[in-house]
């Protein structure tokens, strides 16, 4: 019983520094992938595209990455239920309801690293950005 709990608080904080980390390397990657496009932002935004076309612009890009980890995950999830289903406690390996809860937490996580980076972009200055390189 104790031994159970053990593995569930280390179980739960893994799951924690994991969504941390998948947090962090989509902001990482959206965020160098924005900087790279600064100079394609700024003629954007000397053309009259607003603030919030330059953030859909980038939330987009990074938000189909998202999704595109995210669909793997969940192929290589289902491939490999049967290594878990001894470690799984009144809750099946192929549980629906835990396998959408997931996705939409990661999804979230994904938005919100997101979200930063489409911030940024969306208040450069357009001559700045312009003469960048």
């Amino acid at each position: 019983m104790v031994g159970d709990r053990v593995f569930g608080t280390l179980t739960g904080g893994f799951g924690l520094l994991a969504l941390v980390l998948v947090a962090v390397g989509i902001y990482g990657v959206v965020a160098y992938a924005t900087r790279q496009r600064t100079q394609e932002i700024g003629i954007r935004m000397a053309l009259a595209a607003g603030s919030d076309t330059i953030v859909r612009l980038v939330l987009k890009r990074g938000l189909l990455l998202t999704l595109a980890s995210l669909a793997i995950g969940l192929a290589l999830s289902l491939a490999l239920t049967c290594y878990l289903q001894n470690k799984l406690f009144q809750v099946a390996s192929t549980d629906a309801l835990m396998y959408v809860l997931v996705s939409g937490l990661l999804s979230l996580a994904g938005l919100a690293a997101c979200y930063l980076p489409a911030w940024r972009a969306s208040r450069l200055d357009p001559l700045k950005a312009l003469h960048h390189e």
